[in-house]
């Protein structure tokens, strides 16, 4: 009820329509009481008529004898009895005689009444009405005067007057009737037109209130309007534009969730920028690799988001153009990294802004880099054996073959770059095995006891021509891992290898191993060289030497550690290296217990 008196509409309509009948009701009463108030004067006007003719039958033929007592006294006696005032007046205008006057001489002393409108009009047209003050009794009168002729002279005039007091007041009761009828009549019509004005404000305040709701998101089931006029209809239309509505928008969120799931998921990076280079939107991968956080950048400037020149060139190249672009850029974070970039337009003339795909190639350049440095290396590896081969072949063919003194040094020679090249051709295979998941490994449960047993007993007698100590320190009570035994085999024999090629003699190496939660560290330590700490971070990737020629001098192919990196991880271990130069080295692999 209160949101009426502060509704404009509903003073708007509601004004309106009173202030009609409001109108319309004092219309009708100016009308009605001046048409009563017309018919009782001429109510009235008859009575006199047929009065002052009723006089004149009986009293015109007296007129032209003039004044007399017993005229006015017949006049006065008529007068009472009609409750009407009478007066003759003789044809020059003097008064014979009025019912209103007690005597003849009062008779006498009364003015002229020629120059009165009713006599005016009686002596043109036989009969004349007016209305005024008596200026003889001081009342308000209705006066009708006839004219009496005798043979067609006019002898004077009968008049007949009624006094207005009591018609005023029987029109001023009519009028208060009148007032009070049509008060009734316009207080109906104001009690009408708030109805009215209510019925028509509710169900558009109804469609109003629908309308905020769905503006805000809330999407009402019905709206509460039952009229079958046209409100009514527009109603249900609302509704049905409520229902398409809700429906398209439960369509946009299902979709906006699954494009926001799955830019969300995407490995590439995401950025959207309008025609202002402002982002629009970014994916928590673009934020991950860009360093931001992509809840807090929508709306501002890309320049200041990412603050790359390259990237903005790319940008402005496609607002310009139009068409798809490609590039790079760098971006340094804790590290550099390099980001290749398509940028495609928003269909739109002109362009109304770009998608940025960002794919992170840091790694792939990086294996490439490797993946050059490895060819590189396969092939200087390979280059020397074929070398040394060819030289002492051709030496040999040249006719060395004859010498017997260099021949069979010559042969041994090339034997034995041929096993170095056997070797690393061996070792390339099974790192590209291990790396393709082709050379599956069997997990068990192995005794790393015997393991590190049968280990310890293939390197004996290379360990006393070396004048090297080799310990096993592994515990007595058994140890069971689980892993595979010949990779776990192979693994020990790579470290213990390298320890005997760079222990000088009178050294030691010791293996031994220690529990640590749900892992056993095997240890591999030795009392040679040891390493630069720089040498470190690199020392397990393939064809890396400390020292290179040492190294071929010694027989190694430079993959022994890369190997022993590439299997510990597969059997979900890893290993690491404590060095420090000429105090030796130290290998741990982590491999889980069984």
């Amino acid at each position: 009820m209160v949101w009426m008196w502060s509704s404009r509409l509903f003073w708007k309509l509601f004004l309106t329509y009173a202030g009609l009948v409001l109108l319309a009701v004092s219309a009708c009463i100016a009308i009605v009481s001046g048409w009563q108030e017309e018919q009782l004067v001429e109510q009235v006007r008859r009575r006199l008529h047929d009065s002052a003719s009723l006089l004149r039958n009986d009293l015109g033929d007296g007129l032209a004898a003039g004044r007399s007592e017993a005229l006015q006294q017949k006049v006065r006696l008529l007068g009472k009895q009609t409750q009407t005032r009478f007066t003759l007046v003789a044809g020059d205008g003097l008064v014979l005689a009025d019912s209103e006057q007690p005597g003849l001489a009062e008779v006498v002393a009364m003015e002229n009444h020629l120059s009165r409108k009713e006599f005016i009009l009686a002596s043109r047209l036989g009969e004349g009405l007016s209305r005024r003050n008596s200026p003889t009794l001081g009342e308000p009168f209705l006066y009708y005067a006839l004219a009496v002729d005798q043979d067609g002279i006019l002898v004077g005039y009968v008049r007949a007057a009624q006094s207005m007091a009591s018609i005023q007041e029987e029109v001023g009761l009519i009028r208060r009737l009148i007032w009070s009828v049509g008060f009734l009549v316009g207080l109906s019509g104001l009690a009408i037109t708030y109805w009215l004005t209510r019925r028509i404000l509710r169900p558009i305040r109804e469609l109003t209130a629908a309308a905020e709701d769905i503006a805000m998101g809330n999407y009402p089931d019905r709206i509460e309007v039952h009229s079958t006029d046209e409100l009514g209809t527009l109603a249900r239309s609302f509704e049905h534009m409520n229902s398409e509505l809700r429906s398209r928008e439960e369509l946009l969120r299902a979709s906006a969730q699954r494009q926001h799931a799955v830019l969300g998921g995407m490995i590439e990076g995401v950025l959207a920028v309008d025609g202002r280079q402002q982002v629009l939107f970014a994916n928590a991968a673009a934020g991950r690799a860009l360093s931001f956080d992509p809840a807090k950048v929508e709306g501002s400037p890309l320049l200041e988001v990412v603050r790359s020149h390259e990237l903005r060139g790319i940008v402005r190249q496609t607002l310009h153009s139009g068409e798809l672009c490609q590039g790079d850029f760098s971006w340094q974070a804790d590290t550099m990294r390099m980001f290749n970039v398509y940028a495609t337009p928003l269909p739109g003339d002109p362009c109304p802004g770009v998608v940025l795909v960002l794919h992170d190639v840091t790694e792939l350049q990086r294996l490439e880099s490797l993946r050059q440095e490895f060819v590189a290396n396969v092939s200087h590896e390979l280059k020397t054996p074929l070398s040394s081969i060819k030289a002492y072949t051709e030496t040999l063919l040249s006719g060395a073959l004859e010498d017997s003194k260099n021949a069979p040094r010559f042969l041994r020679r090339i034997d034995d770059q041929a096993d170095r090249l056997h070797e690393l051709i061996l070792d390339m295979l099974s790192i590209a095995r291990i790396e393709s998941g082709a050379g599956t490994l069997e997990l068990a449960d192995v005794s790393l006891n015997r393991v590190v047993a049968v280990c310890v007993s293939d390197y004996e007698s290379r360990i006393e021509a070396s004048r090297i100590e080799l310990r096993n320190e592994v515990d007595s009570e058994p140890v069971i891992v689980r892993a595979d035994e010949e990779s776990l085999l192979q693994i020990l024999s790579n470290l213990v290898d390298n320890a005997v090629k760079y222990t000088p003699s009178g050294g030691v190496i010791t293996v031994s191993c220690r529990r640590e939660l749900a892992d056993v560290v095997i240890e591999v330590s030795d009392t040679g060289v040891g390493i630069a700490a720089e040498h470190l971070e690199r020392l397990f990737e393939r064809f890396y030497r400390v020292d290179k020629a040492r190294s071929r001098e010694l027989g190694g192919t430079g993959l022994g550690l890369s190997i022993v990196k590439h299997l510990s991880q597969a059997m979900g271990g890893s290993v690491s290296v404590e060095s420090q130069l000429g105090q030796g080295s130290t290998f741990q692999v982590r491999i889980p217990l069984a």
